[in-house]
C-alpha cells in the first residue's frame, strides 16, 4: 500500500465522472441537438459552437447563456421584436426538458473502454460517482437506459439538486458524501468539458480532462474516425491545450485512458502533492 509522505495512506477513495461526452454519448450529441432546436422553434438559427459553448453548465443556465451571446440575442430580437428574457429561458427550459428526455434513451451507449475502465478502478477499491448539467429527471432516464447497457456509477448528482451546477464545486462535493469518499484531494473529478475541469478544481480535487469523446471534438465516433488523419491530430492538439488551459492536472484522451492517471495521482500523493 502506498503512504504519503507524513506516512498517510495515499490512495484514491473516488473518481467522478461526468456524462454524455465522458462515459456516454460520444461527441455529446444528445444535449447540442435540443438546444439547436429550442431556438430553431422561435425562429432563430443558432450555430453547434453557440449551442455547444455552454456545455457542462445546468441546462436553464446553458439556455440563459446562449440567450446572452449578442448573436443569439440580436437574431431574437429581429424575429420577436425584443430581445429574450427570463420568461424566455423559462419556456425554453421547460420545453427543452421533455426534448431531452425523450431523446436520451438513443444517446445512452457508453462509450469505447469506459464499462471496462470503470471495472478496473472498482477492482481497485475506488468508488464511481457522477455529475451531470441534465436534472434529475433528465438524469433518471439516462442512468436506467445506461445501466441496461453495461455502465452503472455507484452515486449519481444532477445539477437540480444542488444549490447551483458547475463550475460551483457542490455536485462533485455532493456525489462524494455519498460515497463517503473524502478528503477532497483523494478524489478525482473528470469531464469532457472546460467548466468540468473548473468544478473540480473548485471542489479542491484532482482533475482529468477527456479531449476527444466529448464537447471539444463534438463528433460521433464514426465521424471521427472518417476525418483524414491531418484534421484529427490538428483538432485533437487544439482540445487537449484547451482542457490543459481551464487547469486540469491530466488530459487524456478518453476515459479508458484514466487508469494510468490514478497510478501518478497516487504516486504525487505518496510525495504529499495535493491538487
Amino acid at each position: 500500500m502506498r503512504t504519503r509522505a507524513d506516512g498517510g495512506e495515499a490512495r484514491v477513495r473516488a473518481a467522478i465522472l461526468d456524462w454524455a461526452g465522458t462515459t456516454v454519448d460520444h461527441g455529446c450529441m444528445a444535449p447540442v441537438g435540443v438546444f439547436v432546436e429550442l431556438f430553431r422553434r422561435r425562429g432563430v438559427a443558432v450555430t453547434l459552437d453557440q449551442a455547444r459553448a455552454p456545455m457542462g453548465t445546468h441546462k436553464r443556465e446553458h439556455v440563459r447563456l446562449m440567450c446572452a451571446m449578442p448573436e443569439v440575442r440580436a437574431a431574437f430580437a429581429r424575429v420577436h421584436g425584443r430581445e429574450p428574457g427570463g420568461a424566455d429561458v423559462d419556456a425554453m427550459y421547460a420545453e427543452g426538458t421533455g426534448l431531452q428526455i425523450a431523446c436520451l434513451p438513443d444517446h445512452a451507449e457508453p462509450i469505447e473502454g469506459v464499462v471496462e475502465a470503470v471495472a478496473g478502478l472498482r477492482a481497485r477499491g475506488i468508488g464511481i460517482g457522477s455529475t451531470t448539467g441534465y436534472n434529475r429527471e433528465m438524469l433518471d432516464v439516462l442512468r436506467a437506459a445506461s445501466a441496461a447497457r453495461g455502465y452503472a456509477p455507484d452515486v449519481a448528482v444532477a445539477a437540480s439538486e444542488v444549490p447551483e451546477g458547475r463550475p460551483a464545486p457542490y455536485m462533485n462535493w455532493t456525489a462524494a458524501m455519498r460515497l463517503g469518499a473524502w478528503p477532497a484531494s483523494a478524489c478525482v473529478a473528470v469531464g469532457d468539458t472546460e467548466v468540468d475541469v473548473r468544478a473540480g478544481l473548485a471542489a479542491g480535487m484532482w482533475t482529468v480532462g477527456v479531449a476527444l469523446t466529448g464537447n471539444e471534438i463534438g463528433l460521433t465516433a464514426a465521424e471521427w474516425t472518417a476525418l483524414p488523419g491531418v484534421e484529427r491530430e490538428g483538432r485533437a492538439h487544439v482540445a487537449r491545450a484547451r482542457l490543459r488551459e481551464a487547469g486540469a492536472h491530466f488530459v487524456v484522451d478518453a476515459l479508458r485512458d484514466l487508469p494510468p492517471c490514478i497510478d501518478a495521482i497516487e504516486a504525487r500523493m505518496g510525495r504529499g502533492e495535493r491538487p
